[in-house]
């Protein structure tokens, strides 16, 4: 065998050599940054086909199955409140009456904080279907407080507790209110009647020792807070999701950790004023 022909086979080994293992290591960078990308795959999966599928199908009771489908803060890889937003829009554009679809719009908008346009589509809702969607009575008090009307809040709060007398975020919401206004005993009367059906509701129990904090019931405050402290630790992300519908559940864990400060937040400053009034 010639000198060239030695090299030349040397040539060919570490070639195939250097070729496999750039074929390997591509084929693993392949699959790695599929597997990475595979939500983001799926979610443009179900873009396109509900885009081709409305563009053959232009029902506003598609556009709003659609518009709930990435509204839903408890399923982690359709949730898109842009694309939830545009879709509730053309259900809206096509049948104006449909009946959630203002509620759905006002709940956006507020999540925004576009508190304004929320407050539009809210009282479109209610003007449209009135107690056929009760709810919407507790979506009006809520961006209502959030906007400082706490009186008009708790009007709505109260309507929608008619027909919902022991839903707990109404209760503690209704309570959130009164707290704002200073109905410190209305707010009491209210998380008392919620711990009755709810008695380890961490949200209800924090509000119950502001209120009883305000009303200078220390000692049985700082029961309600301290069993608020243990009742929180127990909240987990499907719990809060559940508890704030159409939230991001990207931020379910900061949400958990923001309540968690505020119960661990109130409950010092209850065992600062008792300790303060045992020493006086």
């Amino acid at each position: 065998m010639t000198h060239f022909s030695r090299r030349l086979r040397h040539l060919l080994k570490q070639f195939d050599v250097h070729t496999h293992r750039a074929i390997l290591a591509l084929g693993i960078a392949v699959v790695i940054v599929g597997y990475m990308s595979m939500p983001t795959l799926s979610r443009m999966a179900v873009g396109v086909h509900e885009d081709i599928s409305f563009w053959f199908s232009p029902t506003p009771e598609l556009a709003f199955e659609y518009g709930e489908r990435h509204f839903d803060g408890q399923d982690v890889r359709n949730y898109d409140i842009g694309r939830a937003a545009r879709y509730f829009h053309k259900a809206a554009a096509l049948d104006h009456s449909l009946q959630y679809v203002h509620h759905e719009l006002a709940r956006v908008a507020f999540l925004r904080g576009d508190f304004g346009t929320a407050m539009t589509h809210i009282n479109v809702q209610i003007a449209l279907h009135g107690d056929d969607t009760p709810n919407s009575y507790y979506v009006r008090g809520l961006i209502e407080g959030y906007m400082g009307d706490y009186a008009s809040a708790a009007k709505d709060y109260e309507y929608f507790l008619k027909f919902s007398p022991t839903n707990w975020a109404g209760i503690n919401d209704y309570a959130w209110v009164l707290l704002k206004a200073e109905r410190f005993e209305d707010a009491a009367k209210a998380t008392e009647d919620g711990l009755k059906y709810f008695p380890d509701n961490p949200w209800l129990l924090n509000s119950s020792a502001i209120a009883l904090y305000e009303l200078g019931d220390l000692p049985k405050a700082k029961a309600r807070a301290d069993k608020a402290w243990v009742a929180v630790q127990k909240v987990q992300e499907p719990e809060w999701l559940h508890s704030y519908p159409g939230n991001d559940p990207a931020i379910a864990g900061e949400g958990i950790a923001t309540f968690r400060s505020a119960v661990q937040a109130n409950m010092h400053r209850i065992e600062t004023a008792l300790a303060s009034s045992t020493i006086q």
